[in-house]
């Protein structure tokens, strides 16, 4: 256990936080820190073929152990953290033997995660805790997918006895922010299959998840001095909200769960002369999908309509590009490859919680590119946040289940 806590804390306590603004990859520089060192150490595990290119991707090889023709099956976790929540200079707190109780973060702050508030606390009493210590997030997403996978390597070089075929393991840079996938190099990669290691509590198998698109909606105004306004000022900021308003209110984040899309306001800015608002359209239907993005066309074109004569010009400009899709497609095909993970987690008495993804992962772009990859748990809860935490036993099991995975797979005729 303690060889898997101090993996995890090294990797956490490395600033990796992405950045959407910048168009470089990776987004931030101070991801590559973290990268390198996984070079280091996938190296010093015995992992052969280890490499990283110019844009930060870390690929590695686990040799195959048997005669007889085998799938080349992956691992794959990304190594940034979100830019919602501050990664800088996390201090991770430990808790042995946790007794189901409130857990106090930051006594000077009053922040507490408490099982009154989230309730799956209650899952893990008697385990050992990793928590953040309230002023940071904790970075789980994804390093526990990280540890897991660089600790199941390292178990099955020092168990020669455990029989397997080629395995490739990959980090990736920038999945925070969309990105994770767009130049991983499937064809480098040379799988058959993968498995990304990015879920959240023990049990997690997933393989359907959101079509994603942004939509940035830009409103014209018109400033004239507020005293002689009537009838020629147009405000932009009202104009948008009135906009907002008009998305169904029942079809929000907070409204709506399993297979429910949603649209969600992500930002606002703007004077009375100009307001831009973007937000996020999320479905796993692709018929409801396009539809979403359709109903954002179609309300900017009443909007016009209304304001042609008094603006002379499009007063609202929408523009929707998709960002992912609902990996499903890919997978059904060859659904064996889900069926192996949850026999995995079965006979390590680990009942699978087969669910669909309210988000993406780099799985969903990289079955898009030929790599159909499935997404398993990594043991975390509360991403993105001060209150995120892993239990120290879900890390453990994850490990396993990727130690079962490739012994299935080398047995599977």
């Amino acid at each position: 256990m303690q060889h898997i806590i101090d993996r995890f804390i090294s990797y956490v306590t490395i600033d990796t936080e992405s950045d959407a603004s910048s168009n470089t990859t990776p987004s931030t520089k101070k991801q590559l820190v973290l990268a390198n060192l996984l070079v280091e150490e996938l190296k010093k595990i015995g992992l052969e073929e280890v490499t990283i290119d110019e844009n930060g991707y870390v690929m590695a090889t686990l040799a195959s152990n048997i005669e007889q023709e085998c799938p080349t099956i992956g691992f794959i976790a990304h190594y940034d953290t979100t830019p919602d929540f501050t990664g800088a200079n996390v201090k991770p707190q430990i808790i042995q033997n946790y007794d189901g109780g409130d857990i106090v973060l930051n006594k000077e702050l009053n922040i507490i995660l408490s099982p009154n508030y989230f309730k799956d606390l209650l899952q893990y009493k008697g385990q050992t805790l990793i928590t953040t210590d309230g002023t940071t997030l904790l970075g789980a997403d994804d390093k526990a997918g990280i540890t897991e996978i660089v600790s199941a390597m390292e178990y099955l070089i020092q168990h020669p006895e455990i029989k397997h075929g080629k395995i490739r393991v990959g980090f990736t840079p920038d999945e925070e922010i969309g990105r994770g996938a767009h130049k991983f190099d499937v064809e480098k990669f040379g799988c058959d299959w993968a498995y990304t290691m990015d879920g959240s509590q023990i049990g997690e198998l997933e393989y359907e998840n959101f079509n994603a698109a942004g939509a940035k909606i830009i409103f014209k105004g018109k400033s004239v001095h507020p005293g002689y306004a009537k009838g020629k000022m147009i405000n932009s900021m009202l104009l948008a909200s009135k906009f907002i308003s008009k998305l169904p209110k029942k079809e929000i984040p907070e409204k709506t769960k399993g297979y429910e899309g949603f649209f969600h306001v992500v930002g606002i800015s703007g004077s009375i002369e100009e307001t831009t608002v973007e937000l996020i359209i999320r479905d796993h239907s692709a018929k409801k999908f396009r539809k979403r993005k359709e109903f954002i066309h179609k309300l900017a074109h009443r909007f016009n309509k209304k304001w042609e004569n008094q603006f002379g010009a499009e007063i609202v400009i929408a523009e929707v590009k998709d960002q992912y899709y609902n990996m499903k497609e890919k997978v059904e095909p060859v659904f064996h490859i889900v069926e192996i993970a949850e026999k995995a987690m079965k006979e390590l008495g680990i009942k699978p919680l087969i669910k669909p993804i309210r988000g993406g992962t780099d799985g969903c772009q990289l079955s898009y590119k030929g790599l159909p990859c499935p997404n398993i748990f990594a043991g975390g809860h509360n991403f993105h946040g001060k209150y995120e935490y892993v239990p120290v036993e879900s890390m453990m099991k994850a490990t396993e289940v990727i130690v079962k995975i490739v012994e299935i797979t080398a047995a599977k005729k």
